[in-house]
């Protein structure tokens, strides 16, 4: 009798922690896509009216100080992925003392970083308009990267420690109302700037005055949800693997910085700027996927971490069948559609070709590659295994790196497009091959079958949608050819999976009743 009635109470409580999980990752994923979706937006609105009122030249200058700017974060290490990783298992058990003492270690880490950045700001202001062949002259470089700065110093001094608990609880959709409030802000108030004929100077000081809310906003949730002793003490460093997220940092930041890095130095601002506008489109898409799906990693490093194995399985399964759907659906309209879309955003632009259909295949390839991937490393970051992956990373961050230098000169942005898809390409199979191995949460057979479901997709949406093309240069033809094409590979990528996973389907079903009938 206690033993049926233990057995009711676990089985309550099992249901009980279902339902909050599938809550607080419904909130995380809904508000990460709203919060996408509208940078997506805010992406093309601020760019657009760089390239009207200032033009190509300076639109390639300020994506090149960001992404040098954005190399700084070479020097956090990946310790934010141990931070947060670190964090699962307090959190899960509810360890005050030692959620304290992972904040405060971490914090201490990252002043260090605010600290090293300050340093950093100035060897750009010395260096950079010696590097950089442009018109504008020394003070204007100079205002442009300290305008750009302020709110990466703001980011590591006191905001990444207290973003990255939230995210670790799986409370991210706090963090993602917050920051797609100051997005829309800065976008309206930034483009009143740009069209009043502000300076680019202060349209950028203007972000970095209304991004630093967001730390602000954070630490005063925090302060009212967590009891955090910021004072704390302790002995032997609590964040264990601080030092083995190295690898896995080095590549992210050579995937997102190298093409234009390489570009800046070794081609053209011209060229630095077409491969902007196109990175607009591909970098949200690929945005658009991290954040949706990284809710899950949080998810899945609590399911580690209390040991609950076959719990973790029905979810990664689950969620690596829905990123290779949403990679076919996505990124195949993408390609369709990010050449005409590019030619009416760029129509009144003359200074530079915009036209570059072979390099736009080559990126959408390469970052449906890196969507790809993104299962198996949400997987491997949430079960800590940092310093049994980093040869994966360091490899693919060299491939990246080398092949981009050896063949900009050739081929320009051909060249980089190619040399980022290698590094991707290697990177996504040999992390699903340490997920087989050494993780034993996957099999080739499974692997196997969902490339084959992804290459039929793929034939039959080119051979359908081969005759649809847009048929002039304008907003409403481009919106047309987007409405047509997404409807075509919507249906096709939907009969296919439906024949091949009919149980996915019927637990999609089952879960939309669910939803209706609540």
């Amino acid at each position: 009798m206690d033993r049926t009635i233990k057995t009711m109470l676990g089985d309550r409580e099992n249901v009980r922690n279902d339902l909050e999980r599938n809550t607080r990752l419904a909130k995380n994923t809904v508000s990460a896509l709203v919060f996408q979706i509208v940078t997506v937006i805010c992406g093309f609105v601020l760019p657009k009216a760089i390239l009207s009122y200032y033009g190509s030249e300076v639109n390639g200058l300020v994506n090149s100080i960001a992404q040098f700017l954005q190399v700084i974060a070479f020097l956090e290490l990946g310790v934010g992925a141990v931070v947060q990783s670190a964090l699962y298992k307090p959190l899960a058990v509810r360890n005050e003392e030692q959620i304290s003492k992972i904040m405060v270690s971490g914090n201490s880490f990252f002043k260090k970083i605010a600290y090293a950045l300050t340093v950093y700001v100035i060897l750009l202001v010395i260096i950079y308009p010696r590097l950089v062949d442009n018109k504008f002259g020394y003070v204007y470089d100079i205002t442009l990267i300290i305008s750009m700065s302020i709110s990466y110093f703001a980011q590591y001094y006191f905001g990444l420690i207290d973003s990255l608990l939230i995210s670790a609880d799986q409370r991210e959709y706090i963090k993602n109302i917050i920051y797609t409030v100051t997005l829309v802000i800065n976008t309206v108030v930034c483009y009143i700037l740009i069209i009043c004929g502000f300076s680019i100077q202060m349209v950028k000081l203007t972000t970095s005055v209304i991004f630093l809310i967001r730390p602000v906003i954070i630490r005063g949730y925090i302060n009212k949800n967590y009891t955090i002793n910021r004072k704390i003490t302790y002995k032997k460093d609590p964040i264990e693997q601080k030092w083995n997220g190295i690898a896995q940092h080095i590549a992210a930041i050579v995937l997102d910085s190298t093409d234009t890095i390489v570009l800046s130095l070794l081609s053209t601002l011209e060229n630095v700027s077409v491969y902007s506008v196109y990175n607009i489109v591909v970098s949200g898409i690929k945005q658009l996927f991290s954040v949706a799906f990284g809710g899950v990693r949080a998810l899945l490093g609590e399911l580690w971490a209390k040991n609950e194995i076959e719990e973790l399985n029905r979810y990664f399964h689950k969620t690596e069948w829905v990123v290779h759907l949403s990679v076919v659906v996505l990124w195949c309209c993408t390609y369709k559609l990010i050449v005409p879309f590019v030619l009416v955003y760029t129509r009144n632009v003359q200074d530079a070709n915009y036209n570059v259909p072979i390099f736009a295949l080559l990126l959408c390839i390469a970052y449906a590659i890196y969507c790809l991937r993104l299962t198996y490393n949400v997987l491997i970051l949430a079960v800590g295994h940092y310093k049994q992956t980093q040869n994966i990373f360091i490899i693919a961050a060299c491939i990246n790196l080398i092949s981009s230098i050896i063949l900009v000169k050739k081929w320009g942005l051909i060249g980089v497009a190619v040399g980022t898809m290698a590094g991707m390409l290697y990177q996504t199979f040999h992390m699903q091959y340490y997920c087989i191995k050494k993780l034993n949460i996957y099999s080739y057979k499974d692997f196997a079958k969902q490339l084959f479901v992804d290459l039929i997709s793929i034939i039959m949406i080119c051979l359908v949608s081969k005759k649809i093309y847009i048929s002039s240069v304008t907003w409403f033809s481009w919106l047309i050819l987007a409405i047509e094409i997404t409807i075509v590979i919507i249906i096709i990528v939907g009969v296919v999976n439906r024949i091949f996973y009919k149980q996915y389907f019927k637990d999609i079903v089952v879960e939309l009743q669910k939803k209706i009938m609540k």
